[in-house]
């Protein structure tokens, strides 16, 4: 049965009569839309202890940045918004209201400029209690602005910050629910949820590596990345200005084939001029339209298996919900990437030339194309080896419809594909596939296939 979708009015004036939340409302910049919901639907009083607007940068320094001027629209800024605020509201109210649940509401938001000239987007966070003076939870969520208009704009970010603060009263036990609740009376057409974070001792049981894969799946964001420590990551933080080597997988397991694709393609990566350490970024990536369940669902714990066993042996991981790879490309583009490299098998190599795959565009296969390989790409071809032959695979072995050729000569000549060379010949009729039906059926021939870390792992799951 479809849920009932709650009006933003009729979320605000429960949250104003129906509950014992009581708190501040803090919006600086651009977002000063969520405290008026609260007053226009009646009985504000139940609700609203302050609010505070700040629009002035010289304000909002003087109340949450004094000592260390920094950026305005950032996490960091809202966590020292939401210190402030609620520690005030705690330090002021506890003895005069000792019924209530405290709450802190805020928002740093920029949105368009006169010129349509900048990157529209905010922070919203909400610091709550769940129990008569109990240590409060944190809800945190960056939000880019898709609308081209301000006052739109400022509107999203109104719907959005009472969706934020009804989802921690009623769904807090519920973070799938609590995600969706977010997308009321609001089209994805005018926003997308980048980062997600929950916190505090009633979230003590959230994974919000979950949370991330969650926005994907429920399309609030086309992707996500974990660090090698499996801290979650917004992609601009990582990747902006970056060398980046990207390898697509389902990595259902890790083998020693996809550990050798890793080594070799960084060998050949660390050999463009313009390398460094500091300025070139490596991971691994995963679709969630191609790695569906049989059901036609997505398993967020297997996914975080991965992301572990990805992590285990040192990568970082993005997951998407792109199922092409010119898709992919496209993301990259936004974070003005310096060079870009992507890691294919010869199977798929030969997938980008089926033309069937492009129907949906005006321009087919050409404009698929297009977008695929802009100046700074190249594809790197990792072999392989087909079941029941010796003969091995490269760029050089594909088969194309003959009216492409000329299209895949001009491709190699101009140096935008390469070919990787592997280390385990052996064991390239092997696919991973292939690996994992004999982990299911419990065929210990899997341990030959797979690095130990990672084998213990998997038995340790199993078991």
């Amino acid at each position: 049965m479809q849920k009932e979708i709650i009006p933003t009015n009729r979320k605000a004036l429960k949250i104003n009569i129906d509950t014992p939340f009581y708190g501040s409302f803090a919006e600086i910049g651009g977002g000063q839309e969520t405290a008026r919901h609260f007053f226009l639907a009646g009985g504000a009083s139940g609700t609203v202890a302050k609010t505070i607007s700040a629009y002035d940068k010289s304000f909002s320094d003087l109340q949450y940045n004094c000592e260390n001027l920094g950026r305005y629209v950032s996490e960091s800024r809202l966590e020292k918004m939401l210190d402030r605020e609620y520690n005030e509201v705690t330090k002021l109210l506890s003895d005069n209201k000792p019924d209530s649940l405290f709450f802190a509401f805020a928002n740093t938001v920029e949105v368009l400029n006169y010129n349509k000239s900048n990157y529209s987007h905010g922070w919203l966070g909400i610091r709550y209690q769940l129990e008569e003076g109990g240590e409060p939870n944190t809800v945190i969520l960056h939000v880019k602005l898709l609308e081209n208009d301000a006052k739109l704009q400022q509107s999203t970010i109104g719907v959005l910050g009472v969706n934020l603060i009804y989802a921690a009263i009623n769904y807090s036990d519920s973070p799938n629910e609590f995600i969706r609740s977010l997308t009321d009376n609001l089209s994805i057409d005018r926003y997308r949820i980048t980062m997600m974070r929950m916190r505090g001792p009633q979230l003590q049981y959230v994974d919000n590596r979950l949370l991330g894969i969650q926005l994907v799946k429920n399309h609030l964001t086309r992707s996500i990345m974990f660090d090698k420590n499996g801290d979650v990551q917004m992609p601009s933080d990582m990747l902006y200005k970056k060398n980046v080597l990207a390898f697509r997988g389902n990595f259902m397991p890790i083998t020693y084939v996809a550990k050798d694709i890793i080594k070799t393609s960084k060998e050949l990566f660390e050999k463009d001029e313009d390398y460094r350490d500091n300025n070139s970024l490596f991971f691994c990536e995963m679709s969630l339209n191609n790695l569906l369940s049989v059901k036609g669902d997505v398993d967020e714990r297997d996914f975080l298996g991965r992301i572990d066993m990805l992590n285990s042996i040192g990568q970082n991981v993005m997951v998407t919900d792109f199922g092409k790879y010119y898709e992919l490309v496209d993301l990259f583009a936004q974070f003005k990437i310096n060079k870009l490299r992507l890691v294919i098998g010869v199977p798929s190599l030969e997938g980008l030339f089926d033309e069937k795959y492009y129907t949906d565009l005006k321009g087919g296969i050409l404009e698929a194309f297009g977008k695929l390989f802009p100046s700074n790409l190249k594809l790197y071809i990792y072999p392989t080896i087909n079941s029941g032959s010796d003969e091995l695979l490269t760029s050089k072995s594909i088969e194309l419809n003959k009216k492409l050729e000329g299209l895949y000569k001009y491709l190699k000549d101009n140096g935008f594909i390469k070919d990787l060379k592997s280390n385990m010949k052996a064991q390239l009729h092997v696919k991973s596939r292939e690996v994992n039906k004999m982990i299911e059926d419990n065929n210990p021939e899997w341990e030959k296939y797979v690095p130990i870390a990672v084998a213990e792992m998997i038995k340790n799951k199993k078991n």
